[in-house]
């Protein structure tokens, strides 16, 4: 009978906890998505490359909502199995409590061994996967160069102005500042004006095509040319957007963040710092960075055991008591408290030692005293072994 019990509560708990989390990620993942399109319309990224992006992003948010998620999903289901009775069935037949406290500890050990993986190895690999991603797209969504009365720079050290867009695609009044040999037949920097003109797209291949203007040059000795022209053509097919290519500590492996905090000098992981993570010097704000990050991916899943404890205190017999429903609440404000001063303090995890240090001591402190504190409140109900 017990074997059929936890097989029963572990199935209702990943019902509640993927329906939860699929949810919530979704939701998130949609409004993300929302504001991912200025990929597109402001830095002329394509439509597959904003997708994939968004896509990638997935794990990163699966890793933020697990703990949450894991949370509502056990109070969920003991409350379900209390709402019928289920829970009476089992006590009046003998089944010791803190023997469902175990069931629940074994599952949120589950879900820290995941929430371990996601932090540390998936969701860095990802995301390291989305900067590639957008590192190595070239510039496809041309038209958003060219918005009316708007000067865009979405390609880096070039801003290009368009008075009017005409309903037959049609530009006038074009002006074009290269700043740094955006274009490769420019000089040190140049200004080009143009009546009008048109976007040619065709065959792989992306035009500018320019009418009855001219292009000032300032050349490398400082000397200004002018060169009138009736019609020139510049090349678009090789420009890239001004999108944040440098990979970040969040997107960086997790071995590689551990050399970074622990190598004095040397590769005791055999990695390469300069290939892997540049921005990796031994200044104090980047090593609290470094730490911070670390601590978010291997500490951060410890929680999980403590909320999963808390919720166990939900296994008491309360129904008979004066205002019982409100221990629900009660009991998933503590958990969320804790989740937040978490979320709020490995913030500052590497700003100081001793705050460090508070960090890792709240879950190896508290889950064994509220294990205790469980074991003692469910032995003075006097169940049966």
């Amino acid at each position: 009978m017990k074997n059929k019990f936890y097989s029963y509560f572990f199935k209702e708990f990943i019902h509640y906890f993927t329906i939860i989390l699929f949810t919530l990620t979704a939701i998130v993942w949609t409004v993300q998505a929302v504001n991912f399109l200025d990929l597109v319309t402001e830095e002329g990224h394509g439509f597959l490359t904003y997708f994939n992006f968004s896509i990638l992003n997935t794990p990163k948010i699966l890793t933020k909502l697990i703990p949450f998620t894991f949370l509502i999903a056990i109070i969920l289901t003991i409350l379900k199995l209390e709402k019928d009775n289920e829970l009476i069935i089992l006590w009046t037949s003998g089944l010791n409590k803190i023997k469902i406290v175990n069931l629940i500890v074994r599952i949120s050990l589950v879900i820290m061994v995941f929430q371990l993986l996601m932090a540390s190895a998936i969701s860095p690999f990802s995301s390291n996967l989305s900067r590639n991603l957008i590192k190595n797209s070239k510039f496809q969504f041309f038209p958003s160069l060219l918005k009316q009365k708007n000067f865009n720079d979405a390609v880096e050290n070039l801003t290009i102005f368009v008075e009017n867009k005409n309903p037959d695609g049609s530009i006038d009044n074009i002006f074009i500042r290269d700043e740094n040999r955006v274009f490769k037949d420019a000089s040190k920097s140049s200004t080009i004006i143009a009546e009008s003109g048109k976007l040619d797209m065709s065959d792989d291949q992306n035009f500018l095509i320019l009418y009855k203007g001219f292009i000032q040059k300032e050349e490398s000795d400082g000397t200004i040319n002018i060169i009138n022209f009736d019609k020139t053509i510049l090349n678009l097919s090789e420009l890239t957007s001004k999108s944040i290519i440098a990979q970040k500590i969040q997107e960086t492996s997790s071995l590689i963040l551990l050399e970074c905090l622990f190598a004095n000098n040397s590769k005791i992981f055999n990695f390469s710092l300069d290939n892997y993570l540049p921005n990796c010097t031994r200044t104090k704000k980047n090593l609290q960075d470094v730490k911070v990050e670390l601590n978010r991916r291997l500490i951060m899943p410890f929680y999980i055991p403590l909320i999963a404890m808390i919720g166990c205190f939900l296994l008491s017999s309360r129904k008979e008591k004066a205002n019982s429903g409100i221990y629900k609440y009660i009991y998933f404000f503590i958990g969320f408290s804790f989740l937040l001063f978490a979320e709020l303090s490995v913030r500052y995890s590497g700003v100081v030692s001793y705050y460090s240090i508070i960090y890792y001591l709240i879950p190896l402190i508290i889950i064994p005293i509220t294990y205790l504190m469980l074991f003692s409140f469910f032995k003075l109900e006097n169940m049966k072994s």
